[in-house]
């Protein structure tokens, strides 16, 4: 069995006390990483504070540079960091259209790629005979990146690369319940990267919190539950660190009466599926007109009984299991409630017999707003379909949420369906597809799904500061 250390300035680090990774498809110990302490904490802040000095100092050109050598870095380790994402999140290596282990690889690839080509000019405001004003944008200092566990890689370079690209150097913490892979990049970076541009500890309980309240941090970019943004959100108050926080989401996906059936089943079906349901921005919630409400049902459930649920690493496997046991319990929670309250079952509903966390794909008839089901984020195989007559109904149920990450209409008048969608409250709004985030498009939250930007120029600026200089003439 492999143990993997910790990496601070550059450095493979032991701890006294190791953790065990289990593979959720057998609920085997798969490896043991480290138990980091606020020790190990503090030395990785202070080796990024060092390296920051000079990482914030080089030519832009330099970094960019380096953000194309790790993406070649990636790309050439692309099979191993592959079957340790399988491995540990669940995910299988090809999944339903393609939406598995070697996705979130070639993801990080392309987004690595992207972030390298960004760049923040210095911009000039004023050049007159009064004045001369331009406004620079200055790296902030040490980042804390804590990514979740349910693409943990991919998440890991969104936080990761946006920070290098801007001179910021980084102290990660990946989820302990998937951070194989995430180490591994890290050891693959400090190949390239000068000591402690990119750090990582790991640790089951504590060291996100103390990295939230690190004086020495001077943002922490969170992707995860609501609940524990607002608990890094507290602990961040303490110096005023800057916050990007991805929150939780339950997305809302309007169908109009007017839609292909066939056309669009597929699409809605992997828009609420891909990677097991577990993604933030992943259709929660499918408010279907009553004229189509039941062929489109049975176009789903079709899908639904047609995927192979299994081990991500056999051949043919569409859905891997849930990652882990907590929500496995809390699938099979809200869907007994859904039961109760009379929900139909199209497909599923019952916990696959079995070593691993595995639930088929599971589609429910006929509940509405006030079922758990429908009203919490599942995060798992999962959809609610709801019933709705008029659109003004639909579009006030849909905004009727505390959450407000993504939403989408499916239609085919296009005019009308993004002046429906933009009707949501909600930071993404799609048209006929759901979920389809990509690097050059700005990505965040609204309401209880947390602020700030992710991805493009309006992310890059999130990882740093203005700085307006003024030269009298």
């Amino acid at each position: 069995m492999k143990k993997f250390n910790l990496i601070i300035d550059g450095k493979s680090v032991s701890t006294e006390r190791y953790f065990n990774v289990i593979n959720p498809a057998t609920e085997e110990v798969i490896a043991q990483c480290p138990s980091a302490n606020i020790i190990h904490l503090d030395l990785a802040v202070e080796a990024a504070q060092r390296a920051f000095a000079l990482w914030s100092a080089v030519d832009d050109s330099v970094r960019a540079q380096k953000l194309h050598e790790i993406a070649d870095a990636i790309a050439q380790n692309q099979e191993e960091l592959m079957k340790l994402l399988t491995m540990e999140m669940g995910k299988p290596l090809a999944g339903y259209q393609g939406i598995g282990s070697g996705m979130e690889v070639g993801g990080s690839i392309a987004w690595t790629l992207a972030t390298a080509e960004l760049s923040l000019p210095v911009e000039i405001i004023q050049d007159n005979d009064d004045a001369y004003i331009e406004v620079h944008r200055k790296p902030l200092g040490v980042v804390g990146s804590i990514p979740p566990w349910n693409w943990p890689l991919m998440i890991a370079i969104w936080h990761v690369m946006p920070a290098l690209r801007t001179g910021n150097t980084v102290v990660i913490k990946p989820s302990s319940l998937t951070p194989l892979a995430t180490i591994r990049f890290v050891e693959i970076a400090n190949q390239i990267l000068p000591p402690g541009v990119l750090n990582i500890v790991t640790a089951e309980t504590g060291i996100g919190s103390a990295m939230a309240r690190h004086p020495g941090i001077s943002k922490i970019v969170f992707t995860g539950s609501t609940p524990t943004g607002r608990q890094i959100m507290q602990n961040a108050s303490s110096n005023l660190k800057r916050l990007t926080l991805e929150l939780g989401g339950n997305d809302a996906g309007i169908v109009l009466p007017d839609v292909n059936v066939t056309d669009v089943a597929p699409k809605i079906f992997a828009a609420a599926f891909n990677n097991n349901g577990q993604t933030c921005a992943a259709l929660k919630r499918l408010y279907v007109h009553e004229d189509i409400y039941e062929s489109l049902c049975a176009a789903l459930a079709e899908i639904a009984q047609a995927v192979v649920t299994g081990n991500g690493l056999d051949a043919g496997v569409d859905l891997g299991p849930l990652q882990n046991k907590d929500q496995l319990d809390l699938v099979i929670e809200l869907a007994e409630d859904a039961r109760k309250a009379g929900g139909r079952f199209l497909s599923g509903g019952r916990q696959t017999k079995g070593p691993g966390f595995f639930y088929p794909a599971t589609l429910v008839a006929d509940v509405s707003d006030g079922v758990r089901l429908v009203d919490e984020e599942q995060f798992g195989p999962i959809l609610p379909i709801i019933k709705y007559t008029g659109i003004n109904d639909a579009i006030n149920r849909a905004n009727s949420s505390p959450f407000g990450l993504g939403g989408s209409v499916w239609s085919s008048d296009i005019p009308k369906a993004k002046a429906l969608a933009m009707q949501l409250e909600c930071g993404s709004a799609w048209v006929n597809t759901h979920a389809a985030i990509q690097p050059n498009a700005p990505f965040g939250g609204v309401k209880q799904s947390g602020f700030g930007v992710e991805f493009a120029r309006d992310g890059l600026t999130e990882y740093t500061s203005i700085q307006t200089v003024k030269i009298q003439k």
